[in-house]
């Protein structure tokens, strides 16, 4: 018994010692290896950096090259680039690979242990696989989300107002500016920073001191980020360093990192509604990675990625929506109202409009949209009716034009209600109890904010996406209805104030 009990621990020793990971060429599939530069940077890094290594080997880089994955029927394949550079092409995608494109842009590259090698990934250099992704992406708002709030003067001053530090002086309010640091952490968090190289900098290592560039909003993976090589965006915004999952991306906890309540509700409304109660009763029997994503089959209910990126296919293979990376190009309304619910801009790069004011919004306070900078009326009719055969896989005809004929009645319902707040707004001005000068610096202008920004946000969500305590009492209709009391109170005292 007592031999039996040795022989059993040698047997397990030794298994354990052949399944668990480590540097050796072994560990990766047959037809593929990393570079001989990618290995050595692995064999560092898996002492320093386990975790990180780890991820990678779980990718779908460290298991194909992109020779293979370019032999795969054009619907399954990852890689949207009809050529890849000879020295990458028959080589995992590994540390090197992606470490050391387009060095010449890169401010952030410097001398690393005989290799010249970048800190930052940017878009531009997964463009030389992906390059029909990165090309989406570059139309979208999210790309250009850093300059859609710096370069249009209304939403700066409101981010201003809200990030601003603040003193009180003799029962003064005082605005005080942030530092960039703090912005990084709110705003700036999801619509990026400027990452930009001041030198370099010295770290400590067991092995002894080390020089890397020193990168100043660093960390960031918003999605506008700009990169040390000019590019805007993070892929890892979605793809996390270093497994770049397609599962992770493909999940709503992902979107969930900035679409949230109160101004963006998207997954909270989704958590609420029956598809996301499906979503978290069978998520474990879905089938993640699948490419092309066959509804039905693969997954039972829509997700985020679903209804605005991945590659939906019927069973038989029909295409039912292509795949994108520009995440409002399916979509016709812009439920995220600025400050009413319009259509989807025309170009990514929303600080562009003008509306008939001379502000760069796309409606003008009372709600005249600027329709010069919006897609045309054929455009959104195309684009529901696109998106409707999505809803369709699963639902009779009647049911999608139901809902989405609810949908444009809660969009203008709701507007009517931004309009009305809009109408104590413009009142408090006109009777000198607030002062136009800043938009967002008093209580009154704030309480306005709220009912676009929250609320009547919420509401909309909530309609397209059936969530129906974030339409009614939780952020949607019986916050509006206070907020409009609350306004006209405002300014019933303010005005009574000053007799």
């Amino acid at each position: 018994m007592k031999r039996s009990i040795i022989l059993l621990i040698i047997v397990v020793s030794f298994a354990a010692v052949i399944f668990t990971p480590n540097s050796t060429p072994s560990q990766f599939p047959a037809e593929v290896r990393p570079s001989e530069t990618s290995q050595t940077c692995i064999d560092c890094h898996e002492m320093y950096n386990p975790g990180l290594v780890m991820d990678w080997r779980s990718s779908r880089h460290a298991q194909i090259s992109p020779q293979k994955a370019l032999e795969k029927l054009e619907r399954s394949r990852r890689v949207s680039s009809e050529t890849i550079p000879e020295n990458l092409s028959s080589v995992s995608v590994g540390c090197y690979e992606c470490h050391s494109l387009n060095q010449s842009q890169h401010t952030d590259n410097f001398e690393h242990f005989g290799e010249q090698i970048n800190v930052i990934v940017s878009p531009n250099d997964c463009k030389t696989c992906h390059s029909a992704e990165v090309e989406q992406y570059a139309d979208s708002k999210k790309a250009h989300a850093i300059g859609n709030l710096e370069k249009n003067p209304v939403y700066d001053t409101l981010v201003e107002a809200i990030l601003s530090i603040k003193k009180v002086e003799n029962h003064t309010i005082t605005p005080h500016k942030a530092s960039e640091l703090t912005k990084g952490e709110s705003c700036y968090n999801c619509h990026g920073t400027h990452v930009t190289v001041t030198g370099m900098k010295e770290i400590s290592l067991d092995m002894g001191e080390i020089e890397i560039p020193h990168l100043t909003n660093w960390p960031n993976q918003g999605v506008g980020r700009i990169n040390p090589d000019g590019s805007y965006g993070a892929c890892t915004a979605c793809h996390p360093r270093h497994s770049f999952s397609i599962e992770i991306a493909r999940k709503p906890y992902t979107c969930s990192q900035c679409h949230l309540e109160p101004d963006v509700p998207s997954y909270n409304v989704y958590k609420e509604s029956k598809h996301g109660n499906i979503f978290e009763s069978k998520k474990g029997t879905w089938t993640w990675d699948a490419v092309p994503w066959k509804i039905g089959f693969d997954f039972r209910a829509p997700t985020c990625a679903v209804c605005h990126a991945s590659l939906i296919t019927t069973l038989t293979g029909d295409v039912i929506v292509p795949r994108t990376h520009n995440f409002g190009s399916r979509l016709w309304k812009r439920l995220f109202g600025l400050i009413y619910a319009h259509p989807q801009p025309k170009d990514g790069r929303t600080y562009l409009i003008k509306n008939k004011d001379g502000l760069p919004l796309p409606t003008t306070l009372t709600g005249e949209p600027a329709s010069e900078f919006l897609i045309e009326p054929s455009e959104q009719e195309k684009r529901e009716e696109n998106f409707k055969k999505i809803c369709q896989s699963c639902h009779g005809r009647s049911w999608a034009d139901g809902h989405f004929t609810q949908l444009d009645t809660v969009i203008a319902e709701s507007d009517e209600m931004v309009l009305a707040a809009t109408q104590l707004l413009l009142e408090a001005w006109n009777k000198d109890v607030a002062d136009r000068s800043n938009l967002f610096d008093e209580a009154i202008e704030q309480k306005w904010i709220e009912q676009w920004l929250f609320y009547a946000n919420s509401t909309r969500y909530a309609s397209a996406m059936a969530g129906p305590d974030y339409a009614s009492f939780k952020n949607g209709w019986w916050k509006m209805t206070h907020t409009l009391q609350a306004m006209g109170d405002l300014i019933d005292l303010k005005a009574n104030s000053k007799k």
